[in-house]
């Protein structure tokens, strides 16, 4: 979502400003801005509609120096994106904030501070802050009172960063249910909504936690908790280079990501396996105690997150016996639930800070579960920090919107999940225990393979080019991969695609089938292979053209209309992992040859921090 940056140091901070906002920009975003401290003792701004490069244009054509200075990126909540509704907004013209987040109660504050005497030039929630925070300042004159006064009048989520004009020495930072982190330099400091946006000035960082507020000067940094008390907070080295922000030598991100998942999967599974069995206390100390009395599993997240739900369902009922509920997290935390006595919460989120799966964790905290579970990719987050226990993916930044290694990473941390149970439980019989680990030992070697077909999907690609609508099928275990294949498709390239259990086609969705209509397959050699057969032979039936991506021991062949693409051998459990891999790359190719943006597809943001 939103993006913010600050600086405050000895030399000119403008360049910082833009580069920070550059490494942001995989979060999406319809409009960037500035504001700057200038040489000439007052705060100018510059905002632009568009992409961050158009902002930088502006600055090139009119500079803006100073050594104090807040950006931003703007993902459109509340009004158009327009200039005027972009950030930094003043109040006069001594006073600026850039805000991530929603304020739920900017109605009722608008009415209040226009009665004032307050003049709105925006549609935005935020714009209310910096009114609220500019009327405090004239009872409270230290920036951080006035501030500490502010937030308590808002209501929602927010992340903020503001600048005065009166107090040029200084950044107000402010978060709640927003993340925010100070990066700390030598005589200079930074601030943003992501480290990644801070990488090519400090390795050293300080995370703000929930209520925290922060006052960072060049040379010293203070922060007050929610309740007010002066709090140190620890300063952590960031180890992850800087080349993760960098394409190398691909084209996109995207595809960057997914031709790293075979080294990422291998860095989620370094430290979790002894001899033929999985590392229960990889989750943490308490982990044992608590998997033995675990008799449900609720597991809540969005999107890509919840089809590696859907998939970990079929694994720990079948391994352990376990009953298993999975659903959206924006369906769940707006239901009255009926806990099942024991329940382990289970969230799974790439950035940790899902606003919806955030909230249901806080909403299952006092809903009578056993305790929760976060599997995530950023140990720095809410998610993380708020649960009881954690599985890190260790997938490292993902920069492309459409999510890939941080779902393979996801499901393998579910796999651990599912034979840590089944051991501590024994419901797994040891035999079928060591029989995993071994294929998951083997399963980044698999991934090269699945790798290796590139050029055999981009080939492929060619038949979606003038396509419109897609159906993807699977079943089983399957089934969740299709959903996720349909929705990488349509989130890069803009095809509509469904996906359906295979043995759903006669219930409906074959009335859609023809010529126009491409359906695609996975089809691993598990007891389900035979009826899969049975279904697509009802689709060419029809007329529809088939891709089908098949265990080559499965004896399916070519033929008119049937496009066979021969999978490797895998353990029918990790079968879903594997035949993730030429679903992200189909869709992958399909975007490049409809000309789309791949990494940042339109209307969709990274990390998604609002409801």
């Amino acid at each position: 979502m939103c993006g913010i940056v600050g600086a405050i140091a000895e030399r000119n901070v403008s360049a910082i400003l833009i580069e920070g906002l550059k490494r942001l920009e995989y979060r999406g975003y319809d409009s960037a801005g500035v504001a700057i401290y200038s040489q000439d003792g007052g705060l100018r701004r510059s905002r632009r509609i568009g992409k961050v490069a158009a902002l930088e244009q502006a600055l090139a054509e009119e500079p803006l120096a100073g050594r104090l200075g807040i950006a931003h990126t703007r993902w459109a909540t509340h009004g158009v994106p327009s200039e005027a509704n972009a950030h930094p907004h003043f109040s006069g013209s001594d006073l600026a904030v850039v805000h991530n987040g929603i304020i739920e109660n900017h109605e009722q504050l608008r009415e209040q501070l226009k009665a004032l005497g307050y003049v709105f030039s925006s549609e935005t929630d935020t714009e209310t802050i910096v009114h609220l925070l500019h009327h405090k300042l004239q009872g409270l004159p230290e920036l951080a009172d006035a501030l500490k006064a502010a937030v308590k009048e808002l209501h929602g989520a927010y992340g903020l960063a503001v600048i005065s004009a009166a107090q040029p020495d200084r950044i107000l930072a402010a978060r709640s249910g927003s993340p925010l982190v100070i990066g700390l330099g030598l005589g200079e400091n930074f601030l943003a909504s992501d480290p990644l946006a801070l990488r090519q000035v400090t390795d050293r960082f300080v995370y703000l936690e929930e209520g925290d507020i922060a006052e960072i000067r060049q040379a010293s940094l203070q922060i007050w908790d929610a309740e007010g008390r002066s709090v140190q907070r620890e300063t952590v080295q960031f180890h992850e280079g800087a080349e993760a922000a960098e394409k190398g030598e691909y084209r996109h991100f995207m595809l960057k990501e997914i031709h790293e998942q075979p080294k990422v999967v291998q860095r989620t599974l370094e430290g979790r396996l002894g001899s033929d069995h999985a590392l229960v206390q990889a989750f943490g100390p308490q982990a044992a105690e608590l998997f033995a009395r675990v008799r449900n599993v609720q597991i809540v997240a969005c999107g890509t997150s919840y089809h590696a739900g859907m998939v970990a369902r079929y694994w720990l009922e079948e391994l352990t016996g376990i009953p298993c509920q999975v659903e959206v997290a924006s369906e769940f935390r707006y239901r009255k639930v009926a806990v099942q006595p024991d329940s382990l919460f289970v969230t799974i989120s790439q950035s940790g800070e899902t606003a919806d799966t955030l909230a249901a964790l806080r909403n299952a905290k006092s809903a009578g579960y056993l305790a929760s579970l976060a599997i995530c990719n950023v140990g720095t987050s809410s998610l993380v920090r708020e649960s009881d226990l954690t599985l890190l993916t260790q997938a490292g930044p993902e920069i492309g919107v459409a999510s890939t290694k941080a779902f393979t990473t996801q499901l393998v941390g579910l796999l651990l999940l599912t034979l840590s149970l089944g051991r501590v439980r024994g419901t797994l019989a040891t035999d079928v225990e060591a029989k995993l680990v071994e294929a998951l030992r083997h399963l980044p070697g698999n991934l090269e393979e699945a790798l290796a077909m590139d050029k055999t999907v981009e080939r492929i690609s060619v038949l979606f080019a003038d396509k419109h609508h897609t159906l993807f099928l699977g079943r089983g275990a399957q089934y969740p991969v299709a959903m996720e294949g349909a929705l990488k498709l349509k989130e890069i390239s803009y095809i509509h695609a469904e996906a359906y259990p295979a043995g759903e086609l006669k219930h409906g969705p074959l009335a859609l089938v023809d010529s126009n209509m491409p359906v695609v397959t996975v089809a691993p050699n598990n007891e389900l292979l035979e009826k899969l057969k049975s279904n697509l032979q009802e689709v060419r039936a029809r007329g529809g053209e088939l891709i089908v991506f098949a265990d080559r021991t499965a004896a399916m062949d070519n033929g008119p209309g049937v496009h066979v693409v021969n999978m490797p051998p895998i353990h029918d459990l990790l079968a879903p992992i594997l035949y993730t891999i030429p679903l992200q790359l189909l869709s992958y190719h399909v975007a490049v040859l409809k000309g789309t943006d791949v990494d940042q597809p339109r209307n969709l943001a990274k990390s998604v921090t609002v409801e």
